[in-house]
């Protein structure tokens, strides 16, 4: 496979050996090594390839891509100016470039990517398959798969873009986070929708970000390479994306924006926990898309007014897209997405939801969305992280005093700490706020409480884990999903 040759915009030069542009294998990982491959030298937070070229010659590779000066006898030695760039670029090559016979959707932001992703996949999926890439896993029709990363590592994302190609999926829609673009990851693909969907102070630290304004930065350079840009206009941060965009074509979504929200309305009854929404279209984008510029009664079957602004980015996207009306209307109404606003269970007596909040102000955003349906009593089971920053169990143990009408700590990912001392700093900062609360160290035990003990008129939100599949304790995994348990106890209290 001739894998230079067809690798766009690679600029190579050869510092030692000669060039013979065919290889077994493209292989970045000295763990998956074979013979007469084209190994990249790519340099990690921990581990740097370049430290293990005489492994790498001793165990077969053909050629090594590598960014630093480097000589050797024994190998053909590529150098280019980023490894990363190279790996993507190279990736793209080896697998035949399938984005390019795709339409790839990207979203991005602080918050909104996951749901937003699940709930455009439902609105294209309606006459076409669609691919789906995120925080939450691969999906490619009734297969799904775990990855590592939102946006996994640039062979691993070409490599599933073929598998979807395979699969004959006309689109792509895939979670893009910074981390990726500041990584490389999506080096060189060309998007046809980029979705920006709010920014926050977060992912700021020693192994991601060293600022807000370099976060905001990555972010943003992300629409250099997208074709139509949508921005939430509502976010303080909107024009400065807009501006860094490249793409011909920009649109804006929110109060004011090209597409806006005329009408909410929030629906709890046995059968639907969700909103009703009305939107209107600018009248010019309308006739563009040959939609009418006010559609009415989009039922959106995940609760909250972030949702809604979550399900107007992908009704935007969906239109420029090209989705019909009658499909605008009824793809969401039972859309869900494994942790983010999850309905558990509604019925007359009671509703439960699940959700990944495990901070200040997701907490906090999440008890305002729920008050909007007019819960008798509003209770929160949850805990915090161990080994992880306490001001985050202080932050949440003082707002679910003050906005929940009762609270139940129990355990999170305790890890290395104990789930007791845990639970004290958390009754530490809500105790003084006269909220009712008690503690249920046994995640499992807190759940069943709260189900168990269920007044009619409970709206139950069970939060901090969402979509995780594990406990953590003394740093093994234990399988644990809060849907699970649910589940578990509703059936044994209506047997």
């Amino acid at each position: 496979m001739k894998l230079i040759e067809n690798a766009e915009g690679l600029d190579i030069e050869i510092i030692s050996g000669e060039l013979q542009d065919e290889f077994s294998e493209l292989v970045f990982n000295t763990k998956n090594i074979v013979k007469d491959c084209l190994f990249v030298c790519i340099k990690g937070a921990k581990f740097d390839a370049h430290d293990a070229i005489d492994e790498i010659v001793k165990q077969g590779a053909k050629a090594v891509v590598v960014q630093k000066d480097i000589k050797r006898d024994d190998i053909c030695v590529i150098k280019v100016s980023d490894t990363r760039v190279a790996l993507a670029r190279l990736s793209a090559a080896y697998f035949s470039h399938p984005a390019k016979k795709m339409k790839i959707i990207g979203i991005t932001g602080t918050k909104g990517k996951t749901t937003s992703s699940y709930m455009l996949q439902k609105l294209l999926g309606q006459n076409a398959k669609v691919g789906l890439i995120g925080t939450n896993g691969i999906t490619i029709g009734d297969t799904h798969r775990s990855t590592l990363n939102t946006t996994p590592e640039s062979y691993e994302l070409h490599k599933t873009f073929k598998e979807c190609l395979d699969a004959n999926c006309e689109y792509v829609v895939m979670e893009v986070s910074s981390q990726a673009v500041m990584l490389k990851r999506i080096e060189g693909i060309c998007f046809d929708i980029g979705i920006f969907t709010n920014i926050s102070h977060d992912h700021i630290g020693p192994d991601e970000h060293k600022d807000f304004d370099e976060y905001l930065m990555y972010k943003s350079l992300f629409f250099k390479q997208c074709k139509n840009t949508i921005v939430n206009i509502e976010d303080e941060h909107a024009n400065y994306v807009l501006k860094t965009s490249d793409s011909k074509q920009k649109y804006t979504f929110g109060k004011g924006g090209d597409f806006d929200i005329k009408n909410i309305e929030y629906i709890s009854n046995k059968d639907f926990l969700g909103t009703r929404i009305d939107i209107k279209c600018r009248e010019e984008i309308a006739e563009k898309y040959s939609v009418n510029n006010e559609i009415s009664d989009i039922y959106v079957g995940i609760p909250g007014e972030f949702n809604v602004y979550n399900a107007l980015s992908a009704l935007s996207a969906a239109i420029i897209c090209g989705v019909k009306e009658a499909d605008l209307k009824n793809a969401l109404k039972d859309s869900r997405v494994n942790g983010r606003m999850e309905v558990a269970y509604t019925s007359h007596d009671f509703n439960v939801v699940i959700d990944y909040a495990h901070n200040a102000i997701s907490t906090e955003s999440l008890i305002h969305t729920l008050r909007n349906y007019k819960p008798k009593r509003l209770v929160i089971v949850f805990g915090s992280g161990g080994n992880r920053s306490k001001d985050r169990r202080y932050s949440m143990g003082e707002i679910c005093g003050k906005m929940a009408d009762f609270s139940i700590v129990t355990a999170d990912n305790s890890r290395f700490e104990k789930t007791e001392d845990i639970i004290a700093d958390i009754i530490e900062k809500l105790k003084p706020t006269g909220g009712e609360y008690i503690t249920i160290p046994d995640r499992k035990e807190a759940i069943f409480y709260s189900i168990e003990n269920a007044k009619k008129g409970d709206l139950i939100a069970i939060i901090g884990k969402g979509h995780e599949d594990y406990q953590e304790i003394n740093g093994v995994r234990h399988h644990f999903l809060d849907r699970e348990v649910v589940d578990e106890c509703l059936e044994k209290i209506n047997r």
